[in-house]
């Protein structure tokens, strides 16, 4: 519940200051350790979260779920010498107790399906004596402040103070927003270099990169946010550094509301008798990335994807019954979209994938391929 003025202000002042004080309490300064045999190495780390992350996705949880994971995970390899053959039951666990700490019970997930469908080599009898052990490592004290907390913190209060900022996003709802930045955000915290600075830190580094790009007043509203959560400049500016670098690597977001449609570059349309195409596997070879690692494959989406190689009208040339399986990879949704638009039952349909070429021709401005009558029973 969000209370107008000043008592806004004054309740995100008292979230921010709770929750450094709980931070100064559970944080520890991460030291790296030599990589051994014995030592679970900062890249070992690294694949564990990124791990975690996946099942996040898999089991459709809270993004605050992978958050506390991550943290009780860092603290607990802070705490102990872990050896690395137990990371992945280490990392499950803290899955585990997360996701009971967070989720609603009903979104919990079943501790014999997170064992089986996670592949994580271990059954639930030691997923459960792992949970005890990391439990009365931290003191049973699992309510630690994440970075996403201070993320969620940090943006109330800009908003808060900067009310304009809200007419600077570029087509987002502040909770859209607020949406990317949290996808950022898990991102960095699979770098074990950030480890170096506090969540609350990583927060405001990447709060204060974002405001960067939007408002030009950001350094005054930077420098506010530092001034409330008490932190240090200097450490600021080394963790915008690294964030900014580490995001560089991170993919651009999909636009919203976009629809790809992927399908293999072994494929074309043939033309056939009355304007009718039909898939059939390409005689012109598709780019070969195997011997270059460094460049690899992209696949090709839209209507360019299935317009790629026309040949002239002639014979239509029926697609072999004995097509290799690698060039049979679609997806779900192209699946979806020809039943949409009723592709599986005639074959004159065939021809609205290629509804661009279709459409010029007949004189539409539309790339959309044209909608069927709904027929009203």
């Amino acid at each position: 519940m969000k209370f107008p003025g000043p008592l806004e202000n004054q309740r995100l002042s008292f979230l921010l200051e709770k929750a450094i004080s709980r931070e100064a309490q559970m944080w520890k300064v991460n030291v790296p350790k030599m990589p051994t045999n014995q030592n679970v190495s900062p890249s070992q780390r690294d694949e564990v979260i990124q791990w975690l992350a996946k099942l996040k996705y898999q089991f459709n949880l809270y993004p605050e779920t992978f958050a506390l994971a991550s943290s009780l995970l860092d603290r607990f390899l802070a705490t102990v010498k872990a050896h690395p053959k137990y990371l992945s039951c280490i990392a499950i666990s803290c899955f585990f107790l997360a996701a009971k700490t967070v989720e609603e019970d009903e979104r919990i997930p079943i501790l014999k399906v997170l064992a089986r469908d996670s592949f994580c080599g271990c059954s639930s009898s030691e997923i459960l004596r792992m949970e005890r052990i990391i439990l009365d490592k931290l003191n049973w004290d699992l309510h630690t402040a994440t970075p996403l907390d201070f993320l969620h913190i940090f943006h109330a209060i800009a908003v808060s103070i900067r009310p304009q900022l809200i007419f600077s996003l570029p087509k987002l709802s502040p909770s859209q927003h607020l949406a990317l930045l949290t996808k950022q955000l898990l991102h960095c915290m699979a770098c074990n270099q950030l480890l170096q600075f506090k969540g609350s830190m990583l927060a405001l580094a990447m709060i204060s990169l974002e405001m960067e790009k939007l408002i030009p007043d950001w350094l005054p509203l930077t420098i506010e946010l530092l001034q409330k959560a008490q932190m240090d400049s200097s450490q600021l500016i080394h963790c915008r550094e690294l964030v900014a670098h580490h995001l560089s690597t991170l993919q651009s977001s999909l636009p919203l509301n976009s629809v790809y449609v992927y399908r293999p570059l072994k494929h074309t349309l043939v033309t056939c008798d009355k304007g009718v195409f039909r898939i059939h596997p390409s005689s012109v070879p598709s780019p070969d990335f195997s011997k270059d690692s460094s460049k690899p494959e992209v696949p090709v989406r839209g209507t360019a994807a299935f317009c790629h190689h026309l040949p002239a009208a002639g014979g239509c040339k029926h697609p072999s019954a004995k097509r290799k399986v690698e060039e049979m990879e679609v997806d779900d949704f192209y699946d979806g979209i020809k039943r949409l638009y009723n592709e599986d039952n005639a074959s004159e349909n065939m021809g609205s994938v290629c509804g661009t070429d279709l459409s010029r021709q007949e004189g539409h401005d539309s790339p959309c391929p044209p909608l069927q009558p709904v027929s009203v029973m």
